[in-house]
This record gives structure tokens, sequence and C-alpha cells, in this order.
């Protein structure tokens, strides 16, 4: 990975402003079942407010998580052009000879079947090299390496 703050394409940082308003709202929701502690209770009820509380605490480190993140792009700027980064678009050609272009994300999308995630092992190799430079990553097959062949910003971010 690359030393300081990653760069966040317009994509990335909208998807996690869409994420964080639906936790948001979820957490609202929590909150609004979690009712007053002094109340009596059996241990059912009791149980069932604990796993209320244990989920708004998640809610809770997961909204931190997001707006940290959202933090950490905003000071690092749009993605480079040059350098391998989230947001970016990068050509490779892996070992087997085959090439592909692939695009760097924050946050996995089904609906793009290109896109790498900045945490998986290909998405961390990447991650701060350019255009020549050679990568090394794991696989389920064992280790493999990949060229990176050209790097750009991803269209529309």
């Amino acid at each position: 990975m690359t030393s300081g703050p990653e760069p966040l394409s317009e994509t990335a940082r909208a998807a996690l402003n869409r994420e964080l308003s639906e936790l948001r709202t979820e957490r609202e929701n929590v909150a609004s079942t979690l009712g007053d502690a002094d109340e009596p209770g059996d241990r059912a009820d009791q149980a069932d407010e604990l796993q209320r509380a244990t989920e708004a605490d998640r809610l809770d480190a997961r909204i931190e998580e997001i707006e940290g993140r959202l933090r950490e792009g905003a000071v690092a700027g749009p993605p480079s052009g040059g350098k391998v980064g989230v947001g970016s678009t990068v050509s490779v050609r892996f070992d087997d000879g085959t090439e592909s272009t692939v695009h760097i994300g924050e946050l996995a999308d089904a609906d793009d079947p290109s896109l790498v995630t900045a945490a998986s092992p290909l998405g961390r190799a990447l991650l701060g090299h350019v255009a020549g430079d050679n990568v090394a990553y794991a696989t389920p097959l064992g280790r493999t390496t990949a060229v990176v062949l050209s790097v750009g910003a991803q269209g529309g971010s």
C-alpha cells in the first residue's frame, strides 16, 4: 500500500455516502427500539435489548469507519493518473500472458465485473505502482505476478 491517505474517486465517494446514509437510517431505527434500562422485563426482553444495543454498536463502528475514509479521501484529493490508487483504471498483463483492464474500487460491486477492491490481494498489490512495474500477489493457487501496462483515472470519476 502507499504511505499516506488513499485517493477516493467520485464513484467510490458516492457509494460510501450512500452506504453512510443507509447506515444512519438503520441506526436511528435501532435506537428507537432501545428501551429504558430501568424498565422491568424478563430475561428474553433483556437479551433482545442487549442484541439491539450490540447492533447499534456495530452500526456506530461502521459509520465511524466510513466517515474516516471520506475524510481521508478528501485530504488525498483525486486519484493520480500516474500511480494506481482507489478510482484508477489499470491495464495489467498476467503471468499466463492474458491482459485485462480493472478498476480499483473502495467497495465491491456485483454490477461491475472488472472492479477489483483495494483490499483484495491484486488491489493491494497494485496500489502505488506505475506503468511498467511488476507486482506479486497471492491467489488461491499460490503467488503470481502481473505487469502494470497503464494507469488512468476511472471514467466518470
